[in-house]
């Protein structure tokens, strides 16, 4: 009897659905990371045409950028362990609405818009999707992963060996055929993430995403204004 009890019991958990993704537009855990970050600097590349597709990116009505509470105070502690190294952040992306990918992907999509090559230079447009470039579901859109750099207090360029965005294996953090000095700013911001809760990506040095995320299964929806 004992057995059949958990013989049906594991039946009827794995007849049970998975976890639903939600879609929400409710903002109401969310914060400019300028109202908490001062010295942070800020270039929202899908505000501009200055990315992949060559063109402004659905949702993004004003160059801001928005994070859960919990991922800019833990940003926030980032912060303060670059500026006692002498740097500060440069944002290029945060929260993300979802109608932001979904214009990503209808861009792959179309064959008759390249958009902007040099972001892309040795793939097809097609991988980019396929290859795990650009995801139909995005961490960004869940509110607690951010695109950034380090920059010096007074504004100056710090060489990471590759922009952000490009496509390639120039961006993976491990890459090796770059100068002592940009793996070294390369760790630099990695570390200081790393060490306030987040956790890096194997193909974007700039990309993190807050370990204990809030949302995990949460997909948002509202504009960026």
């Amino acid at each position: 009897m004992k057995k059949f009890l958990i013989m049906l019991s594991l039946i009827l958990s794995a007849s049970l659905p998975a976890k639903a993704e939600t879609i929400s537009t409710d903002n109401s855990d969310f914060v400019l990371i300028d109202s908490v970050i001062d010295d942070a600097a800020f270039d929202i590349r899908y505000y501009s045409k200055n990315n992949f597709t060559g063109n402004k990116i659905n949702g993004y009505h004003a160059p801001h950028a928005y994070l859960t509470k919990e991922a800019l105070s833990a940003l926030s502690k980032a912060a303060e362990d670059l500026r006692t190294q002498g740097y500060r952040l440069l944002i290029w992306d945060s929260y993300r609405p979802q109608k932001a990918v979904d214009n990503f992907v209808r861009w792959i999509n179309d064959p008759n818009d390249n958009g902007d090559k040099s972001f892309y230079p040795e793939l097809k447009k097609s991988d980019l999707l396929d290859g795990n470039y650009v995801a139909a579901k995005s961490g960004h859109t869940r509110g607690s992963t951010v695109d950034l750099t380090i920059i010096k207090k007074d504004g100056s360029f710090v060489d990471m060996g590759g922009t952000f965005d490009l496509f390639s294996e120039i961006s993976h953090p491990d890459y090796e055929n770059i100068t002592d000095e940009q793996k070294h700013n390369r760790q630099i911001l990695h570390d200081a993430m790393v060490n306030a809760g987040f956790k890096g990506i194997d193909s974007e040095w700039w990309h993190f995403t807050l370990e204990n995320e809030p949302y995990p299964d949460t997909y948002f929806d509202f504009d960026v204004r």
